[in-house]
């Protein structure tokens, strides 16, 4: 299985952590991550998943009109939450588009089995593959905005 992690595009200000939407920057940003993406992923469908952040939901609907909102990703939560919303490993592609610094906290648990505040840009995606044959984790590929 897959487990991208997605970090949100640029963000506005604001007091209201939630409602903070994507700024013009950050829409561009999003598009051009989703069209990687799409290419990357080619015909291969992907399960999506985002916080309960609008900046989460405005990136990835940039990549898909099929957008399953889960409040295990929003903002401030542990890394294993991350892997539980995703239901990883399992079958198939799981695109999670959250939040630092728990993403970089996810992708250090997977990837060196302990929760390290890894930094991923604004936008950016860290591609892992589960490959069961011998059950490692491995990071496939790397998209910086």
């Amino acid at each position: 299985m897959d487990l991208i992690l997605w970090r949100h595009a640029e963000a506005e200000d604001g007091y209201n952590d939630l409602a903070r939407g994507l700024t013009p920057r950050g829409q561009e940003q999003a598009k051009r991550a989703a069209v990687w993406l799409k290419d990357a992923l080619g015909k291969r469908p992907a399960r999506v998943i985002a916080s309960e952040a609008l900046r989460a939901q405005q990136t990835a609907a940039a990549f898909s009109d099929h957008v399953e909102v889960d409040g295990r990703i929003n903002p401030d939560v542990r890394a294993a939450a991350y892997i539980v919303a995703a239901n990883w490993p399992s079958d198939g592609t799981v695109v999670l588009v959250g939040h630092q610094p728990t993403l970089g906290r996810a992708a250090s648990l997977l990837l060196a089995g302990t929760e390290i505040d890894w930094q991923i840009k604004k936008s950016a995606i860290w591609w892992l593959h589960h490959d069961e044959a011998d059950d490692s984790i491995l990071l496939k590929a790397v998209h910086l905005p």
